[in-house]
């Protein structure tokens, strides 16, 4: 699970949210969810998510936006 977060830094930060051990899953749920996804297909969301962030400045705002969304609506 979520082996692709050590890569996601600056996205956590724009984000504001810290993944700690208690809402790591809720927040590689929310990828799963905002990418389309079946949950626990690390691979898949790595994948996409190396596509939404190759894109351009407006595409990754507006992924991050999907992402904070789906991340507020849970609780943490």
């Amino acid at each position: 699970m979520s082996c692709y977060f050590r890569h996601l830094k600056a996205i956590f930060e724009e984000i504001g949210i810290e993944v700690t051990a208690e809402n790591k899953k809720k927040v590689d749920q929310a990828f799963h969810q905002v990418l389309g996804v079946e949950y626990k297909n690390c691979m898949a969301v790595w994948k996409k998510l190396k596509q939404e962030m190759a894109g351009d400045a407006r595409n990754r705002r507006e992924f991050v936006a999907r992402l904070r969304e789906s991340i507020n609506r849970q609780d943490f």
